[in-house]
């Protein structure tokens, strides 16, 4: 998949998955991953920016495997943050299958 695709929607997709329960940065990877292609280092930059705009906050839990683990949690605006982008996508995906699809508006 092209990266510049993969940027545009991994915001959104980092939001849903926190929408759905609390996670750790390596779990994160390793949720999304399961349907597109990412590494650990394009996470993390975009998981500090989403906390530093209020979207998420963090949290310290012990680990059973080993050091405790930094746990990620959406907040009230992330989760709006993530209505937003969805209802964005949305229109902008039908748009593009309309266009490609050669059906008109």
């Amino acid at each position: 998949m092209n990266s510049q695709l993969k940027k545009g929607v991994l915001e959104m997709m980092v939001l849903h998955q926190l929408a759905e329960r609390d996670c750790y940065g390596y779990e994160l990877v390793q949720e999304i991953s399961k349907h597109i292609q990412m590494s650990e280092g394009t996470v993390y930059p975009l998981l500090r920016r989403l906390k530093k705009e209020g979207l998420l906050t963090t949290y310290m839990q012990e680990s059973e495997s080993g050091p405790a683990r930094k746990y990620y949690e959406l907040t009230a605006e992330g989760a709006q943050a993530l209505q937003a982008q969805r209802l964005e996508w949305e229109t902008f995906a039908a748009k593009v299958s309309a266009f490609l699809g050669g059906e008109s508006e």
